[in-house]
């Protein structure tokens, strides 16, 4: 096996190295609650717009079609503002996808940009309007603020105008990420702009904006939700980190700590609670409510505290085979988080496996652990809308997985710094060949 590369820092010098001690938590203002989203124009008041601003939504033509645009155009123009519409957002944005957002804003309103942005639906469009913000009022374009070697890693400086998020979906998170996701198809990776100037000033959850989406989305959606909250709970404790001399080089994926547990814990009975009750019956309220409430504390957790291995493989899967990122994360999150993983703390994924609903009674600390892997994937099955694994997702076979090992090695050491157990190359070949088949 080859050697294992750990980075405990990002900036600690070996010969000044002692334990993180300071962990903190930020987020946007938050409104929650059936029909959140007819108080907009409150709520830009709140920010600081008096009634009279020109704003952008930046969405796709699918959430155009179902009405929901319009049904928040209509509420702001109500309150006075003038609204605009970006409906050309793609699934897993490109960077080339994002400046053609940023483009539309320059047209339309020069190099100062809009008096405020709303970001509506899932992560796709969510990101899209977190990355158009802030490159138009930083100035020039995505790749100035994409990380080497990929672009210049220059560092944001403005926030720019208020920017609020309605996720139509439970499951991204974005709507309280400080990172916009983007894609690079010709070099077939996923970069991040990762700043707390990404972030929005706001977020909305309104379930009566998710009713609409129908079962496999919503159960794909809800995976990468309850991965959030399943890799928040069993990432290292914020303080087996070293502690940067800068404070400004405390990474985003902190590690976790007694507050982001107590939202992994939350989330995971929200999300497997409800999730076949969405899936069966998209018009109930009340469990939609639930879902958007659990995506939520998920991201509290999972964004706070660090996804780890799951999200790591994902990506380069979706760059390469343009799945959905939940149903990625569905079928690798058996083998990975609740596979690889266990071994770094069975105790842990024992009560993950409780919190998801199996019975351990009777069993030892490790198979209650490994228990935590059977309930997932018979929650999976249940649903009967998820792939059965990387080879019915994808067509991907153990002749493909020498070639994802080595990417994600490569691209995504940002995620896998928040494992809790190392990995190499060669490891993370075995548990792509594993996910392959999660049951037949």
């Amino acid at each position: 096996m080859g050697g294992v590369s750990y980075e405990r820092s990002v900036s600690a010098d070996p010969h000044r190295l002692s334990p993180e001690t300071v962990w903190e938590v930020r987020m946007p203002a938050i409104r929650v609650g059936a029909d959140a989203a007819d108080e907009l124009g409150y709520q830009l008041g709140q920010l600081g717009l008096s009634g009279d601003g020109r704003g952008l939504i930046v969405t796709d033509s699918d959430l155009v079609s179902l009405g929901h645009v319009d049904r928040v155009a209509d509420e702001l123009e109500a309150d006075g503002f003038d609204v605009d519409v970006y409906d050309g957002v793609e699934r897993e944005p490109s960077i080339e996808a994002v400046e053609e957002c940023i483009a539309f804003v320059r047209d339309e309103m020069g190099e100062d940009g809009y008096d405020f942005y709303l970001g509506l639906g899932g992560g796709s469009c969510m990101d899209t309007a977190k990355a158009t913000r802030a490159i138009v009022a930083n100035g020039g374009e995505v790749l100035d603020y994409v990380a080497a070697p990929t672009g210049a890693g220059k560092n944001l400086t403005e926030s720019g105008p208020p920017l609020i998020l309605l996720p139509t979906t439970a499951g991204t998170g974005s709507e309280i990420s400080p990172v916009a996701i983007l894609s690079v198809p010709e070099k077939g990776i996923k970069e991040g702009i990762s700043s707390t100037h990404v972030r929005a000033d706001a977020a909305v959850l309104d379930p009566t904006l998710t009713t609409t989406l129908p079962p496999d989305l919503t159960a794909k959606t809800a995976m990468d939700a309850l991965g959030h909250a399943i890799e928040g709970y069993t990432t290292h404790q914020y303080d087996d980190l070293l502690r940067p001399e800068n404070p400004a080089d405390r990474p985003v994926y902190a590690g976790r700590t007694g507050f982001t547990e107590m939202f992994s814990e939350k989330a995971i009975d929200l999300l497997s609670s409800n999730v076949r009750r969405v899936v069966n019956n998209g018009d109930d309220i009340e469990a939609r409510g639930a879902m958007l409430k659990g995506a939520l504390f998920g991201a509290i957790a999972g964004l706070t505290a660090g996804a780890s291995l799951a999200h790591a493989m994902a990506y380069p899967v979706g760059n390469n085979y343009h799945t959905y990122h939940g149903e990625t994360i569905a079928a690798l999150t058996p083998a990975s988080t609740l596979g690889y993983n266990v071994a770094s703390d069975p105790p842990r994924f024992a009560k993950v496996a409780e919190m998801l609903g199996a019975d351990t009674s009777g069993m030892s600390t490790r198979e209650a652990a490994d228990e935590a892997r059977e309930e997932f994937v018979r929650l999976q099955r249940d649903l009967n809308v998820l792939p059965s694994g990387l080879n019915e997702l994808a067509g991907i076979t153990v002749d493909d997985t020498g070639t994802l090992a080595e990417s994600t090695v490569e691209s995504q050491q940002r995620l896998l710094r928040c494992n809790p157990r190392p990995v190499t190359k060669e490891d993370v070949e075995e548990v792509f060949q594993d996910a392959l088949y999660n049951w037949e």
